[in-house]
């Protein structure tokens, strides 16, 4: 009998098929911080992927800060960094990363960017970025959540603010880190859940299938 190698096959296929449905189908710039107290200091931390598809370098990232008090960024290796300031409002327009000569996000990579910010006292905020190629092509990730909860072509990263203690001494309050573009108001833990029930059911199924084997072979020897 062949029927239960057919339900273990079945059953492994199930599972990577459930486990794939919890995958994201596409990447975008995306924003993490350690802190989401409003009026507080947070490191943001911005993921950017290479999407060309003439596999032309990432060579320029600019980030919009809406509303942001203080700006400084970190030493990345490969590129320099400007901060665009207010004077008049005092506050941090944008910042600006370029690749030096020969460097750059390649295909099939990412890079982080980080910089360090005193967030709005505002209960979200944006953060629209353009994204420059070697070859020319510029993307704008600023579109807005639309309605009804599906995610633009090209989102901003954005953030939900808290009402949590904010440190002023220059210090975040360590709130535990977050993902941060808007996705139809739901909360990011929610995929992460979901994943995890997909991945629970491809493995219950794929031991159900094996135990079903041994006993026939058992019964066969």
């Amino acid at each position: 009998m062949r029927v239960f190698p057919r339900l273990l096959a079945v059953s492994t296929a199930t599972a990577a098929a459930l486990v794939a449905l919890a995958v994201p189908a596409s990447a975008h710039v995306r924003v993490t911080t350690d802190n989401t107290a409003r009026g507080g200091y947070a490191t943001l931390e911005f993921s950017v992927p290479n999407e060309s598809e003439t596999k032309a370098l990432t060579t320029e990232l600019t980030v919009q800060l809406p509303n942001v008090g203080s700006a400084s960024t970190e030493l990345l290796p490969g590129w320099t960094s400007a901060v665009d300031r207010d004077a008049a409002q005092g506050t941090v327009k944008s910042v600006t990363w370029k690749a030096v000569t020969g460097n750059g996000i390649g295909p099939d990579q990412f890079a982080v960017f980080r910089v360090r910010v005193k967030l709005p006292d505002t209960d979200s905020v944006t953060f629209p970025a353009t994204q420059t190629y070697a070859d020319g092509q510029v993307v704008k990730w600023n579109q807005q959540a639309q309605p009804g909860g599906s995610e633009p072509e090209y989102p901003a990263p954005a953030l939900d603010l808290t009402q949590g203690k904010a440190d002023h001494d220059g210090h975040s309050a360590h709130a535990p880190q977050v993902s941060a573009t808007h996705e139809s108001g739901d909360s990011d833990a929610r995929p992460d859940k979901t994943a995890r029930w997909f991945g629970g059911i491809g493995l219950i199924l794929g031991a159900v299938a094996l135990v079903l084997a041994v006993t026939n072979r058992r019964r066969q020897q």
